[in-house]
């Protein structure tokens, strides 16, 4: 039952490069990413992925074999909740360490599920069997008529839901994208618009209106996290629900706040930044307010599965997140998520996680291995 081995691959790719029109880096483009392993003395090996995207996780990788190695080692697998305790003496004054925490938490509950036989849902408690999904891509056009041919492009691949990312926008072309779009797709389509903290308030109220005339699904980060008074105004003054928050600080504490202000409908969280153990909480919590947590993209193919396991045990979130292009963010893996013909994604029933190692492709691309 006991740890016995923490080692990192460290692999480098190549995705397609992606040109990211807002205030976040481009994607894409060579980066180095991590295989991350867990092995015990029964002969199980948890498995995980650090990396977002195409983002480089070369200090993600060293936080994990420097900080949360050597405490873990000899512990028993099933101390998660031991370690979610830890957090905040292990992170000090410094960065959060939830982002390098998160790998190693899917990895222990993979080894639980394989321990046990089943999928992570099962042992979470399963309470549902598939999720739609929606697409997006990361801001990439400078006309809304690029968003609208976006949105016929998705749909007519079967998508039944999208979220436009304006990017650079005014606030007044992204009022114009709102009413294009649904006059594209009529009722066919949920929509939803994420503005990745880039509005003042003044344009979010303005662009909000436009989501309200058009009946959009939610209105995502439209201004930073840390502007509390103008997120409540928002949320009193817009009849689409704000959505909150995708920004790194944004943890388990922070959305618990937010809940308790009344200062959003919809709660945002991911595997990626508090693993499977704080996105079962923050879900119940969120459902104690009888409000929904909707579940943002992971960022790799064992993150992703290990969200929908989340989302599989819960039924106070809508859809799952599908960005594109895909490549960005699957990798590794001999069978990736496959969206059914109706646009939903089923629950994994193979044990943990539910995925098989690329080991050919891994061997292909590892440059080191950290232990």
């Amino acid at each position: 039952m006991k740890i016995t081995n923490i080692t990192i691959d460290v692999i480098e790719r190549n995705p397609p490069a992606v040109l990211v029109q807002d205030e976040r880096a481009n994607l894409g483009g060579a980066t180095r990413q991590g295989v991350l392993r867990v092995n015990t003395e029964d002969g199980l090996e948890g498995h995980a992925f650090i990396g977002d995207q195409g983002a480089d996780s070369s200090q993600r990788m060293h936080s994990i074999i420097s900080k949360l190695k050597p405490i873990m080692m000899n512990r028993d697998w099933s101390d998660r909740e031991w370690l979610w305790n830890q957090l905040p003496v292990l992170a000090g004054h410094g960065s959060p360490i939830e982002p390098s925490w998160a790998p190693l938490d899917v990895a222990l509950w993979d080894i639980a599920g394989k321990s046990a036989g089943k999928p992570i849902h099962k042992l979470l408690g399963t309470a549902r069997q598939e999720i739609p999904v929606y697409a997006t891509y990361p801001p990439r056009h400078a006309q809304p008529e690029k968003f609208v041919e976006e949105a016929l492009q998705l749909k007519s691949n079967g998508f039944n839901a999208y979220k436009i990312h304006p990017g650079p926008l005014s606030a007044r072309d992204a009022a114009i994208t709102v009413q294009k779009v649904r006059e594209a797709v009529g009722g066919a389509m949920e929509l939803m618009l994420d503005r990745n903290h880039g509005y003042t308030f003044r344009e979010a109220l303005y662009v909000g209106h436009a989501l309200d005339a058009n009946e959009y699904f939610w209105f995502e980060d439209p201004i930073p996290a840390n502007d509390i008074a103008s997120i409540c105004e928002l949320t009193n003054r817009l009849k689409t629900p704000l959505n909150m928050s995708d920004s790194t600080g944004f943890l388990f504490h922070e959305a618990a706040n937010f809940i308790q202000m009344n200062a959003v409908r919809l709660i945002r969280g991911t595997v990626r930044k508090i693993g499977i153990t704080g996105l079962k909480k923050q879900m119940s919590l969120v459902e104690g307010f009888n409000k929904f947590c909707e579940i943002g993209l992971a960022g790799n193919s064992a993150l992703n599965a290990a969200n929908l396991h989340v989302m599989m045990s819960s039924i106070n979130c809508t859809y799952f997140e599908y960005w594109l292009p895909k490549e960005v963010h699957q990798w590794g893996v001999t069978k990736q998520l496959e969206i059914d013909q109706n646009g939903n994604l089923k629950a994994p029933t193979g044990p943990g996680l539910g995925i098989e190692l690329d080991e050919d492709w891994i061997s292909s691309h590892k440059v080191a291995t950290l232990s």
